[in-house]
């Protein structure tokens, strides 16, 4: 079925092994793994990443990559993750084994660390972002990337958020769902959640198109001690429930007729202003 090159180098000459299901044939949610969330994984891409999720703590299971890496870019992964099984093959074998070329070369499988909970994250934060209903993994990547680069403390998600460990989310994102601590609210949103946002001292901030907003730029929102800001789904934004519990709505300038921006860019646009260093 397949032939050990070297210790723990095990080049693939079956698609069909078992051992390589994780990374042809199981779907995000087959990863996820509720049934035994002890045993779920995620996969993470591109040696930057991977040793991002490392450094986090992250447990490895196996490594996925291109031959030409083991000298190469990986390298310095195979000797971290010591006798980790590693499968390489040609680019043309991974790609048609994957469905999907990798860019990067690598691809490592992942034991899914257990959430903290929200009272652990947010206890000492003075600034986090609230995702309502963000479903788009590339979107949701982006916007850890910006929180991680532009000061937040958290990232909290509404349960019908799309997973952050989702392959994409992750590599776009670069790795930063590894640095910047994350997790779930509670499923009664946003009732629940808002009040326990309250309850944390957070000021409330919504992202919003709608009357009554005070310009991202008002010197109340960067001097508040704690301030959670809130971004809304695609398309719709934030529900209106949700904007009506906010403190403050908050919109962001704009030129040319322009109404409105991604939420990906919305968020770094608010990061930037309102999440400042004292």
């Amino acid at each position: 079925m397949k032939m050990r090159t070297m210790p723990n180098i095990i080049e693939i000459t079956d698609f069909h092994a078992p051992e390589l299901d994780v990374y042809a044939r199981l779907t995000e949610n087959q990863l996820v793994n509720r049934a035994d969330p002890e045993n779920a994984l995620f996969i993470a891409e591109s040696p930057n990443v991977i040793h991002r999720a490392l450094d986090a703590g992250c447990v490895p299971v196996s490594l996925l990559l291109e031959r030409k890496h083991i000298e190469g870019q990986a390298k310095s992964l195979i000797e971290r993750c010591g006798e980790l099984p590693v499968y390489t093959a040609p680019l043309s074998v991974l790609t048609e084994l994957t469905g999907f070329p990798l860019t990067r070369g690598v691809l490592c499988a992942m034991r899914r660390p257990k959430l903290p909970e929200p009272e652990e994250i947010c206890r000492s934060a003075r600034r986090v972002a609230v995702l309502e209903n963000v479903m788009n993994p590339t979107n949701l990547g982006a916007i850890f990337r910006s929180a991680a680069a532009l000061n937040l403390d958290a990232v909290l998600l509404t349960p019908a958020c799309t997973d952050a460990l989702y392959r994409r989310c992750v590599r776009v994102s670069m790795g930063t769902v590894f640095q910047i601590p994350w997790t779930y609210l509670q499923d009664n949103w946003p009732e629940a959640g808002m009040a326990f946002l309250k309850q944390m001292g957070f000021r409330t901030a919504a992202m919003a198109l709608c009357e009554n907003t005070v310009s991202i730029d008002d010197p109340a929102l960067l001097a508040e001690p704690k301030l959670a800001i809130l971004l809304g789904t695609e398309g719709d934004g934030l529900s209106d429930g949700t904007i009506a519990r906010c403190d403050y709505t908050v919109k962001i300038p704009m030129s040319h007729g322009v109404d409105s921006l991604n939420v990906a860019a919305a968020s770094a646009v608010a990061f930037y202003q309102l999440c400042k260093p004292n």
